[in-house]
């Protein structure tokens, strides 16, 4: 098992609010949809990264920018600008760091993964 951080600071301020919002009732019907799919990739990311369902896959273009591997899963699938989670292992053994949020790019148009900003590990 995987032990799952936030990026610094996008990341964390974003999962921080996105759980007291809905924690605390004041969420949106979108907020707490989002809160689950989320909530469902880290457990699936944290039991397996290579579950099926997430069908996590290296994004080169990211990788090269980062200078680490950075991963890509599904939250969501066959819907428009689908949601991802784009990820890294680390910062220390049988870690794992979100780094990004983001709608699929359309990674048939060249330099489609620039406009993703990643947050940073702890």
């Amino acid at each position: 098992m995987f032990h799952i951080h936030m990026g610094i600071p996008e990341m964390e301020a974003f999962w921080y609010d996105l759980t007291d919002n809905v924690r605390s009732g004041k969420a949106s019907k979108t907020e707490i949809k989002q809160y689950h799919q989320i909530g469902k990739a880290l457990v699936l990311l944290a039991d397996n990264p290579r579950h099926p369902g997430l069908n996590s896959h290296e994004i080169d273009a990211l990788t090269a920018r980062y200078g680490k591997k950075v991963w890509c899963s599904y939250l969501q699938n066959n819907t428009p600008a689908a949601g991802r989670l784009f990820w890294s292992y680390g910062p220390d053994k049988g870690d794992i760091t979100i780094l990004a949020i983001e709608p699929h790019p359309n990674d048939s148009k060249r330099n489609a993964y620039q406009k993703i900003t990643l947050s940073r590990m702890k």
